[in-house]
């Protein structure tokens, strides 16, 4: 079942935050994911969902999900981006039609 990272970030140090969006694609694709959504332009339509730069990866898995977040490769860039920007992070499962 695939299974998909969801961020919304709010970035504090532009200049320090710029580094982690360079090298995260590379880890994502590592551990079989791609990016869908990467911080576009947000459309309201109904509420406030206090979004500022939202992020969705596919991931075969909700395992494929957690194996890339829990990462040696990714802990340097995790650490980048909680010094960075205040970020709420989840890992959703897809809908299968079964």
């Amino acid at each position: 079942m695939m299974a998909f990272l969801i961020a919304n970030i709010t970035v504090t140090d532009p200049e320090r935050y710029s580094l982690y969006r360079a090298q995260v694609p590379k880890i994502v694709a590592q551990y079989g994911g791609r990016f869908l959504v990467r911080a576009g332009a947000v459309h309201r339509l109904e509420g406030d969902l206090g979004v500022d730069r939202f992020v969705v990866i596919e991931f075969p898995s909700p395992e494929a999900a957690r194996q890339f977040y829990d990462s040696p490769e990714y802990a340097p860039l995790l650490r980048l981006r909680m010094e960075t920007a205040k970020s709420q992070v989840a890992i959703v499962e897809g809908y299968t039609t079964a």
